[in-house]
């Protein structure tokens, strides 16, 4: 039996708390506190989290993923930092429908770099129901033009389980290809 932990991570409204939700099979532990100010980059949140997100899921081969999700503010990046010890890939949720998705791409990997470096990532995008542009075409040119080729990049509802799922099998078979 192998435990894994994996960390999504991403931008306030991506998906991180809903997406632990989807996809854990025990009660999820939430941090959250009331928004304050209500802002339209936050959808229709009334709660933001401030500590972090935590449930598990167990495979069918009794194998563990602890799954954390991050606070999306930067206020709250010594969590970022705290929540990624031990880790072994990060899954990060971009929001389509934010003023510049690619910009907190950017954002986000420059700040992950150094656990990136040796860890492995998965990207999911968020809302693009919403608003469909950048494509996902948009971000692979992106992230070409970083340096980075064949990084996973998916479309994904954070309220699907499937779609979850599927972030969590990449990220698996990155880790190890005979998962």
């Amino acid at each position: 039996m192998n435990d894994y932990k994996f960390i999504f991570t991403g931008p306030t409204g991506s998906g991180k708390t809903t997406a632990v939700a989807a996809i854990s099979d025990t009660k999820v532990i939430h941090t959250e506190a009331k928004l304050s100010i209500p802002d339209d980059d936050h959808h229709e949140k009334k709660t933001l989290t401030v500590g972090l997100d935590y449930g598990t899921l167990t495979l069918e081969n009794k194998d563990k993923i602890h799954l954390y999700g991050t606070p999306g503010q930067e206020r709250f990046d010594f969590m970022w930092e705290i929540l990624t010890e031990g880790g072994l890939g990060l899954i990060l949720l971009l929001d389509n429908s934010r003023a510049d998705p690619i910009e907190d791409m950017h954002f986000f990997m420059n700040f992950f770099k150094e656990f990136t470096d040796s860890n492995r990532l998965i990207i999911g995008v968020t809302h693009m129901d919403i608003n469909p542009i950048p494509t996902i075409a948009s971000y692979h040119k992106e992230l070409e033009t970083m340096g980075i080729a064949k990084l996973p990049v998916f479309e994904i509802d954070a309220r699907s389980k499937k779609d979850i799922s599927t972030l969590l099998q990449a990220l698996l078979y990155a880790l190890d290809p005979g998962l």
